[in-house]
């Protein structure tokens, strides 16, 4: 669920001590001191608490070491940052993709490269963009992330051909989906979408869970409730 109060990563309740401790940043994985952590461990400093949405999606791609971007995700949408919807949600899928990708093939100085070009394409897919231009940026994020891993360009062909079917596929399960929009349910969609894709087209083992169970469905108002895949564990 979205935690507002206490630990933002957990909900349970924060405990002040007397003196401070060396604590990890649980987003930035910077050292600090302080007297205050939840009662799991979880820290969050106060640069990170107060960084824009994509700001705070590039610096917890950079620094995590997670190779599920499913996983990814969920913490960066449990932040109160990531609001219900957004044009966040455009560069969070490309972010975590390339982070999960980097992390799976060990190349760390590739992947803040490709996570900082993402961010700049990103930010030419503005809101409201799945229902005035007819594709979900969500769904677009992933035709981002094949272009960079392939460094595709609007000359390349077998590259050009990837990307381009990343994002059909995509846009065409979103569509099948129905709406109105949901940025969670698109960014689940899009994620599994690509990590399909990387498995047969790049001979990778990315794992996920595709038994999603949303934690965001109250705070959408537009909620297909029953008819959202995401609603319940369903095998797919």
């Amino acid at each position: 669920m979205v935690h507002k109060n206490n630990c933002i990563v957990c909900g349970e309740k924060l405990v002040y001590k007397n003196k401070s401790d060396k604590v990890k940043c649980y987003f930035c994985k910077q050292i600090y001191e302080s007297n205050v952590q939840c009662v799991n461990g979880h820290f969050i400093c106060d640069n990170c608490h107060s960084l824009p949405a994509n700001d705070l999606v590039k610096q917890f791609c950079i620094v995590s070491k997670s190779e599920d971007p499913i996983e990814m995700a969920l913490i960066l949408m449990r932040n109160e940052k990531i609001k219900m919807h957004g044009p966040e949600h455009h560069f969070l899928v490309p972010a975590v993709l390339l982070a999960s990708y980097y992390n799976l093939i060990n190349d760390e100085k590739t992947k803040i490269e490709k996570i900082e070009e993402a961010e700049k394409r990103a930010k030419s897919l503005s809101g409201g963009f799945c229902g005035f231009f007819g594709a979900c940026a969500a769904g677009v994020g992933t035709g981002i992330f094949i272009s960079l891993i392939t460094n595709a360009t609007p000359l390349s062909q077998k590259e050009w051909k990837l990307c381009n079917m990343m994002t059909s596929k995509s846009i065409l399960t979103i569509a099948n989906a129905g709406g109105p929009r949901c940025c969670k349910r698109n960014t689940f969609i899009s994620i599994i979408e690509a990590v399909k894709f990387l498995n047969e087209f790049f001979g990778l083992s990315m794992y996920i869970d595709q038994n999603i169970i949303c934690e965001f469905d109250h705070l959408n108002k537009e909620c297909l409730k029953d008819d959202c895949s995401f609603n319940y564990p369903k095998e797919r």
